[in-house]
């Protein structure tokens, strides 16, 4: 398909900077693809929607601090960047600005926190990232929750700047609570982009819709930033798609293929959750699945185990927005996107939701 097709008109007046509080405040368009409706309602209506027998499925990976200046050692020279997500080990991959200046060899110290800077030795590049090894300072982790930020998408960064929406000197504390959702893991899968549709969820949310009797299934694949880079090949099928590591457990595999028997549905949060599903071949009771994706969903594509799906709304012109095209059409996609505008939805990673049913 060509690229143009996900193009949309949009107002840069709605992306959102905050998230709607409380959570489950947000705005949600319904899209019935059967009666071929599309209706208005918010995020704490969800369980209207749903029945007993259906799984929710989320994605429960860790979003971590991510968000990093480093400093040159002896000049102080600053470089801004994001440090990927991957194995706690000291070799780790980083989006830096600037990083042909930096040279193989050179000494970064982590800049920010209370404690010792975490020093970084430059190992070279692989593709667009800079390859650093951690020296001192580790473990990571921790050099992360002390020093790094939120990894908030540039988007939501710009129209900040835009609107002068920086005055609370609590922001990045503020966006630590808000850019995760509230049932994530502590484990090891770690991401530098939130599951956004589970940004909606609060612990009042969730026990509401377990007491329907729907089963709650928590899965986890780690969010990379290639999730909301644009698509810039004139063809859709050019684009390199992104790879992400995603673990589904055997009691998830359970829970699902017990509700595929009963006849539920599955419904998916976010379009993680959504690609981590479609990669499994078959839903097998009690079979751990732990590997990578780089499957792209678009427009032809046979959803095999998703039958709904709560997402955000999205870039133009994006791999995610191919996704909900895949689900409901591109014209109903058109429609939607096209009366999410007009009636005024908050767009993106801290915006509105749409159910698509």
């Amino acid at each position: 398909m060509r690229t143009d097709e996900l193009d949309y008109d949009f107002d840069p007046a709605l992306v959102a900077t905050r998230p709607a509080d409380p959570r489950d405040s947000a705005r949600m368009m319904v899209i019935d693809r059967e009666e071929g409706s599309i209706t208005h309602h918010a995020i704490r209506d969800l369980p209207d929607f749903l029945v007993a027998g259906d799984a929710l499925v989320l994605n429960a990976t860790r979003v971590v601090p991510a968000r990093v200046t480093f400093e040159r050692a002896g000049t102080g020279g600053r470089f801004q960047g994001l440090v990927l997500p991957g194995p706690a080990t000291g070799r780790i991959g980083c989006y830096l600005r600037g990083a042909r200046k930096i040279r193989v060899g050179e000494r970064l110290h982590l800049h920010g926190g209370d404690g010792p800077d975490g020093i970084f030795e430059v190992l070279g590049r692989e593709d667009d990232q800079v390859i650093l090894q951690l020296h001192e300072g580790g473990p990571l982790d921790a050099l992360l929750e002390r020093a790094g930020r939120a990894p908030l998408p540039p988007y939501i960064l710009g129209a900040r700047r835009d609107r002068d929406d920086l005055e609370d000197e609590r922001i990045d504390e503020l966006d630590r609570a808000w850019y995760r959702t509230v049932y994530q893991r502590a484990g090891d899968q770690r991401s530098v982009a939130a599951p956004t549709a589970g940004l909606h969820f609060t612990e009042a949310l969730l026990d509401r819709v377990e007491g329907l009797g729907v089963r709650r299934v928590e899965l986890e694949l780690e969010v990379g930033p290639g999730t909301f880079k644009p698509v810039t090949e004139e063809e859709l099928e050019a684009h390199p798609m992104h790879s992400e590591r995603f673990v589904v457990d055997g009691a998830a595999q359970s829970a699902l293929l017990r509700t595929r028997e009963g006849g539920g549905r599955i419904v998916a949060v976010g379009t993680t959750s959504c690609r981590a599903l479609e990669s499994i071949p078959e839903l097998v009771s009690g079979e751990t699945i732990a590997t990578e994706t780089d499957l792209l969903i678009a427009p032809g594509h046979r959803f095999r185990h998703v039958d709904a799906l709560l997402t955000n709304f999205h870039l133009p012109r994006s791999t995610l927005l191919a996704l909900v095209g895949a689900l409901v059409g591109l014209d109903r996609m058109r429609e939607a996107y096209a009366e999410a505008v007009r009636s005024g939805y908050r767009f993106y990673s801290y915006g509105d939701a749409m159910l698509i049913l």
